[in-house]
């Protein structure tokens, strides 16, 4: 396999190149906060993903279960999964990130609530199908995911705009 190819690396490091993601998200959050004088903020990560979120932000009385997706900027992946799980939760939101080839961010989409609100109902969305097939080649279901299209999205230009869906109001944003 060629590793000078793009899609071949980003294929065989996926998992390095979602956490480096989320690092810089939670790194570039956390610093967009402090330039904004926010200090209130607290960070948890999940082990595993079983709640359906992958990372837990507060600030005050707000709580986000946060469950990340990440596309590049040229991919051609319109739709995402998500947990059922994360309905349970009382803030959870999806924020889909949509990086460049360096993995800096071009853009966000945001699917959920206003800040203290649960994530919109999934229920009635097509049932996601697991991406590999088992010994017999089929694809089975995965009823606890939902398949959200990104049309349900809100497209998001910037950090400042993430983190006002996240909180609400934040001091100079």
């Amino acid at each position: 396999m060629d590793m000078d190819n793009d899609s071949s690396i980003n294929s065989i490091q996926s998992t390095l190149r979602e956490r480096i993601i989320e690092h810089v998200f939670i790194g570039d959050a956390l610093r967009r906060l402090w330039q904004h004088r926010v200090f209130d903020v607290e960070v948890l990560r999940s082990e595993f993903d079983a709640g359906g979120y992958d990372l837990v932000m507060a600030r005050g009385k707000i709580v986000r279960h946060i469950q990340f997706k990440t596309t590049k900027y040229d991919g051609k992946t319109r739709e995402a999964n998500i947990n059922l799980n994360l309905l349970a939760k009382p803030s959870g939101c999806v924020i889909w990130m949509i990086v460049n080839d360096d993995l800096s961010f071009h853009s966000f989409y945001y699917f959920g609530g206003r800040p203290g609100e649960p994530l919109p109902d999934i229920t009635g969305f097509k049932i996601a199908s697991h991406t590999k097939g088992n010994a017999q080649g089929t694809k089975t279901e995965r009823p606890n995911h939902r398949v959200v299209p990104r049309r349900y999205y809100e497209k998001l230009n910037s950090l400042d705009e993430v983190l006002e869906r996240l909180f609400g109001d934040i001091p100079n944003c």
